[in-house]
């Protein structure tokens, strides 16, 4: 099966074929750097992480862009507000998104363009649309006429006259179009300036992004990409400037994310109804914010709460358990191997579900990333693998082993296209363990202490003491399994 993708261009999936074969060349609208960045930030990374390491699985030679903001209306805002120059606000928050996508597992891309490294590029693209007479200039601002442009709206599907009679805001006296929009900014006092043929100034939003994809990728390449809020007006003009300016097609698929919810409406700081990432990962692993956005298709909206997350923790638990349990009984689990065979019925079962898992798998990915329908098979395996070990004797035969071996394998090797279960186990279940207890306010201490003295209970074959420890030990959300090498405990998932 081909990859599809769902192109925003054409609202419909098409299949893949990129420009030169054998390669993709992508470019992803980056942050603007003037704040933390909150959970709808971690999808739109995630997501276009997740594309980037599926294109590399299937083979593709990738070059990622993925640029920062670095000069913009917000950043100055922020900047005398705190009193500080914009560099070092931009800097901070550059340097904060790097480690929060670390701590997410998300790859660096290929590029990472600042905006402020390429004005000399972004005054000669602005410089070429007013030679084409696209741009115009008016005391010292340059504005592109979206007029002139006559494919201006096929992105986002609006009709410029509907555009123009629906618009709301006060058309700026030096526009001749009030959907014209900003290609170069006269400075105001104290702003950040570079001088032009236009004055001092800065460039506008939109023809950062058209001179640094140009800049890597040319001016035309296979993806682009980011938060479905970009479409209009962000999307749509840099489509409009980049082909004015260069007479090709810009991108020739067009890829976007779908919101993230808090109460059925989208989360952002305008509304003030979001959470950092920081926040997140006070209560939560990466691992389970990653699970949390891969959980549904990229293009649907998902709702953010503790239930949602809850769900996510309970659901990479299953997939760590499962891989415990078969480390236990087999120890060190080595590579990919041929799988063995049998005559047992149940055996072949497993052993048919492990062979064509990789196949599920890349053909629900195929499928426009649909990364829920793929997770789906991966739990599928996880759960076959629980039931044939339970069903196993004390003393397991090598190639029910060597089955069992091989089916983790092949669990772990799918999930990590998706950035999941890069833990061992116990790395996992450790700080599983001190971030539960230190949302429920308990002490790993006192909870050693308590399993301390059930054991003697045991010992001295007072049931009934060890019963009411249990109990205490339940009521604080910890279970306890006796095994013949002592007692285990865990923080219970919270219930959805």
């Amino acid at each position: 099966m081909d990859i599809r993708i769902y192109n925003t261009l054409t609202n419909q999936k098409e299949p893949f074929e990129s420009l030169q074969p054998g390669k993709v060349h992508m470019y992803v609208c980056g942050i603007t750097a003037y704040d933390l960045c909150h959970v709808g930030h971690a999808r739109s990374a995630i997501v276009f992480d997740m594309i980037y390491r599926y294109l590399e699985y299937r083979g593709f030679d990738v070059v990622c862009v993925r640029n920062f903001t670095d000069v913009d209306d917000k950043i100055i805002k922020r900047a005398q507000e705190e009193g500080a120059d914009s560099k070092i606000i931009a800097e901070r928050y550059i340097e904060a998104f790097h480690e929060d996508m670390d701590r997410l597992g998300v790859a660096r891309p290929t590029y990472e363009p600042r905006a402020t490294q390429f004005i000399s590029e972004m005054i000669q693209l602005i410089e070429t649309l007013i030679e084409k007479g696209y741009g115009y200039q008016v005391n010292g601002d340059v504005y592109f006429a979206v007029e002139k442009f006559h494919g201006y709206g096929k992105l986002s599907k609006r009709k410029l006259d509907e555009m123009i009679a629906g618009a709301r805001v006060a058309v700026e006296a030096n526009k001749k179009n009030p959907m014209d929009f900003a290609l170069w900014k006269s400075s105001k006092p104290g702003e950040p300036a570079w001088p032009s043929p236009w004055g001092e100034g800065r460039p506008g939003w939109h023809i950062e992004c058209s001179a640094m994809s140009s800049k890597y990728l040319g001016s035309t390449f296979d993806i682009h990409g980011g938060g479905k809020d970009l479409i209009f007006p962000h999307h749509e003009n840099e489509i409009a400037q980049s082909e004015a300016a260069y007479g090709t097609n810009f991108a020739k698929y067009w890829v976007h994310n779908g919101f993230v919810n808090i109460n059925q409406e989208k989360m952002s700081k305008s509304l003030g109804n979001f959470f950092t990432i920081r926040q997140v990962l006070e209560k939560h692993q990466p691992e389970v914010l990653r699970l949390f956005i891969l959980s549904s298709h990229y293009r649907s909206p998902v709702d953010f709460s503790p239930e949602s997350m809850a769900e996510a923790e309970r659901g990479l638990e299953r997939l760590y358990h499962t891989i415990e349990q078969v480390e236990e009984l087999v120890g060190d689990l080595p590579g990919k191997g041929s799988l063995p065979k049998s005559e047992d019925t149940e055996f072949n079962g497993l052993r048919d579900k492990i062979e064509t898992l990789s196949q599920r798998f890349r053909d629900e990915m195929d499928d426009d990333f649909n990364t829920a329908a793929a997770l789906g098979h991966v739990f599928d395996l996880s759960r076959a693998l629980n039931r044939f070990q339970d069903g196993l004797r004390a003393k397991p035969k090598p190639e029910e082993k060597e089955l069992l071996t091989q089916g983790v394998y092949r669990v772990r090797e799918c999930a990590a296209v998706l950035g999941l279960l890069q833990q061992s186990p116990e790395d996992f279940f450790r700080e599983h363990r001190r971030l539960s207890l230190a949302a429920l306010g308990v002490s790993e201490e006192d909870v050693e202490q308590l399993i301390a003295d059930r054991a003697q209970a045991r010992k001295e074959k007072d049931w009934a003491r060890a019963d009411e420890i249990r109990d205490q030990l339940s009521a604080m959300s910890i279970s306890v399994e006796d095994k013949a090498d002592g007692t285990r405990w865990r923080v219970k998932p919270p219930s959805a």
